[in-house]
């Protein structure tokens, strides 16, 4: 399975979420396009000449050529039912009705709505919804061809920031990761270290959440999975020094890449906030350039709160890229939508589930389409 397959798929919640608000915004105030009885079905098997989708010249098609019935009569009620297609315009894929509304002020508001329930934020539905305005206001348009434009002004804001995780010569290149509790920081380190590996750098990893046993075990899963050492210290110990050793050793060893872990945080609580500072402070003794990256894992599943996290980790630590993870498991992807808008920060990754090939660099003209619910 494709990664666009499986990111579609997995990201259903947030297709369905943009799937149904548009099909129902269309139908509220739509109406039907009449099926077309003289499409290229009809006109082929009277007058093969013709071209597909033109009326026959002259008038409408006789009723003859539409199933082989008999014309009215004169007396007889001309508004009975029409009967079906005939054979031949079934085989030809004749389609049903497709609900089709005007663009217009009510469309954009109900519109702007659907784009906030899906979690891309006021600012950027409102900015989204003024760009279809542009190009469609006044016009009628199906379900498929708002998704379609849609996803084209999604990928247009996502396009600048999709950027892979910047490479540089020196050695050690530091990379600091920090995040919230349970944003996926710990899982995102061992699959990059595992994806360095394979692309032949040398990578050392630092478990810098000296508080919590479990992320330390999980590393050194990781860490043995991708032939990573996997750098550790005493639970409780202070992780601004294990950073600092850290540095030392991939410095002596040669390593092309060091990998830091550290405490998730809540972006409210100030006193750990400044330990992720120290932590930054320490670093820049030994490398005044260092962190040469700092990756901020977010959860897709916050939603909104993405946001807030972005502006305090920005002042904290100089975030210098993203990485949105659980976006199998959630409604709220838009949200990276609206994190590119207003940050710009480069998104580096993604993540769809817990496997090694589930974290992959960030492609918009996909993201688009999956979360807006379009076919490959």
């Amino acid at each position: 399975m494709s990664f666009f397959k499986k990111m579609k798929e997995r990201l259903f919640k947030s297709s369905s979420k943009l799937d149904e608000g548009i099909g129902a915004l269309v139908e509220e105030g739509g109406t039907a396009e009449p099926e077309a009885r003289a499409q290229a079905p009809v006109a082929l098997a009277v007058a093969p000449a013709e071209a597909p989708g033109k009326e026959r010249v002259g008038g409408p098609e006789p009723a003859e050529a539409v199933s082989g019935a008999e014309a009215p009569r004169a007396g007889t009620d001309a508004a009975a039912p029409q009967p079906r297609p005939g054979l031949i315009a079934r085989a030809f894929g004749a389609k049903s009705a497709e609900a089709r509304r005007v663009l217009d002020d009510a469309m954009l508001e109900s519109l702007e709505e659907v784009l906030i329930q899906a979690d891309m934020g006021v600012e950027t539905s409102i900015k989204l919804s003024a760009r279809l305005a542009e190009k469609h206001f006044g016009r009628r348009v199906g379900a498929g061809e708002i998704k379609a434009a849609l996803a084209g002004e999604i990928a247009a804001i996502l396009a600048p920031v999709a950027k892979p995780l910047p490479i540089y010569a020196r050695r050690p290149q530091v990379v600091l990761v920090v995040g919230v509790n349970g944003s996926g920081k710990t899982t995102t380190i061992g699959k990059l270290a595992s994806q360095l590996r394979a692309a032949g750098k040398s990578v050392v990893i630092a478990a810098g959440d000296t508080f919590r046993a479990a992320a330390v075990e999980q590393l050194q899963v990781w860490g043995k999975r991708a032939g990573v050492p996997v750098m550790t210290a005493p639970q409780g110990s202070d992780p601004a020094s294990l950073a600092f050793e850290a540095m030392e050793r991939a410095e002596r060893e040669g390593a092309d890449m060091l990998l830091i872990d550290t405490a998730g945080r809540l972006q409210n609580r100030q006193d750990l906030m400044e330990e992720l500072a120290k932590i930054v402070r320490v670093i820049r003794k030994k490398d005044a350039e260092a962190p040469h990256n700092t990756v901020l894992v977010l959860d897709a599943t916050t939603g909104q709160n993405a946001l807030s996290q972005v502006e305090i980790f920005r002042k904290i630590a100089d975030v210098s890229g993203l990485v949105m993870t659980k976006l199998d498991g959630t409604a709220k992807g838009g949200v990276l939508v609206a994190l590119a808008d207003r940050f710009g920060l480069p998104i580096h990754a993604i993540g769809v589930g817990e496997g090694i090939d589930d974290l992959a660099p960030f492609e918009p003209d996909e993201f688009a389409r999956a979360l807006t619910g379009l076919g490959d």
